[in-house]
Parts: structure tokens; C-alpha cells; sequence
């Protein structure tokens, strides 16, 4: 009896130590929030990216459960334009001063073969939060050959409305206020 007790023992051990979450760091050299706002009602597209990131990401293939926490640094933005950058910082839009960040802050919900593909989340940007969904349209984990850790980085991707933010600016000249984000991640796993 004692060896069958001690037997189930060792097997819950072991299923609640494969079953654990796995915890990653976001690595900023290989993360890029992006994102694709319109000019003018349709004359063109602009894009653009954030520099600076971090977060983590801790992820449970086997319970299929996970969160992801990104942090962007807004000053850091960047249309390859720098009038435009200046105009983009400013109190007029995205106000870096007073809002130094914008964060994203999510739970993934769906998973298929094994990899999420749905965040289901909250974007806090200029000071509000309004809940936005990603979908992840690629996910790939492996050991990394020159890092000797093991990484994973998606690709996600979630449309909103910037003047559900408090950025408007344009909407009076016929900007489209929809915006595409995407956020390129890579993170490596913690230790």
C-alpha cells in the first residue's frame, strides 16, 4: 500500500511539474510593436513601429492558458519621418511627456495544435484602457542554437479605434481612425 501511495505521489509531482507555466522575458532587440494608421481618408497609409519594448509572456501548453504583458515606450515611435515623429509625441497626439508608455496587458483564450492563437486583452494608451483582441497568425517555440535557451516569438496582429483613446487628431480633416497593430515578439524563457 505505502508503495502505490508512494508511487501516485511521484506521478502528481510530476504532472504538476510538466503542467507548469513557463515564464519568458521579452527580448527588445527582437520585439516590434508596429502599426498602420490611415492619411487623409484613404490617400495613403502610414506606418509605423515603437523601438522600445519589454515584458514578459508565461505560457501553459498543456492547460492551454498564458498571459502577455507588453510594455511600449511611446517616445521611442517612429514613422521614418522625423517632423512627423515630433508631431506624433506631442501633447496634440500621443502625448509622451504625460503618457510615457502604453501597455497591453492580455490572457490567451484559444489554442490550436498545441499553440494560442488568440489573446483576448486590454490596451492602456493615453491614459485610457479599452479591451482589444489579437490574433496570434504565427507561433513558433524551439531551443535557440547560439543562445542555448529555449525562445518562442509570434507574430499578432488586432485592429482599434485610436479616438476611443483620446487621439483624435485628423478625425476633422476625414482620417480614419482605425488602426492595425501588430506586434512582433520574441521572448526567451526565464530560468
Amino acid at each position: 500500500m505505502k508503495h502505490n501511495y508512494a508511487l501516485l505521489i511521484f506521478a502528481l509531482a510530476v504532472t504538476s511539474a510538466t503542467a507548469a507555466s513557463t515564464t519568458y522575458n521579452v527580448d527588445p532587440d527582437h520585439t516590434h510593436p508596429s502599426f498602420e494608421v490611415d492619411h487623409f481618408g484613404g490617400l495613403s497609409t502610414w506606418r509605423g513601429t515603437f523601438k522600445q519594448s519589454s515584458g514578459t509572456v508565461t505560457l501553459n501548453t498543456e492547460a492551454k492558458t498564458g498571459t502577455v504583458d507588453v510594455i511600449i515606450s511611446t517616445a521611442t515611435v517612429d514613422f521614418a519621418h522625423d517632423k512627423l515623429n515630433e508631431h506624433v509625441s506631442s501633447p496634440e497626439m500621443l502625448d509622451v511627456a504625460k503618457y510615457p508608455t502604453a501597455e497591453y496587458k492580455g490572457k490567451f483564450v484559444e489554442f490550436a495544435n498545441g499553440a494560442p492563437r488568440t489573446i483576448a486583452g486590454d490596451l492602456t494608451l493615453h491614459g485610457v484602457t479599452k479591451p482589444v483582441t489579437l490574433t496570434i497568425n504565427s507561433f513558433k517555440c524551439f531551443e535557440h542554437p547560439m543562445l542555448k535557451k529555449q525562445v518562442c516569438g509570434a507574430d499578432a496582429s488586432g485592429s482599434f479605434n485610436r479616438a476611443d483613446f483620446g487621439v483624435n487628431y485628423g478625425q476633422q480633416y476625414g482620417f480614419k481612425q482605425d488602426v492595425l497593430l501588430r506586434i512582433q515578439v520574441e521572448g526567451v524563457k526565464v530560468y
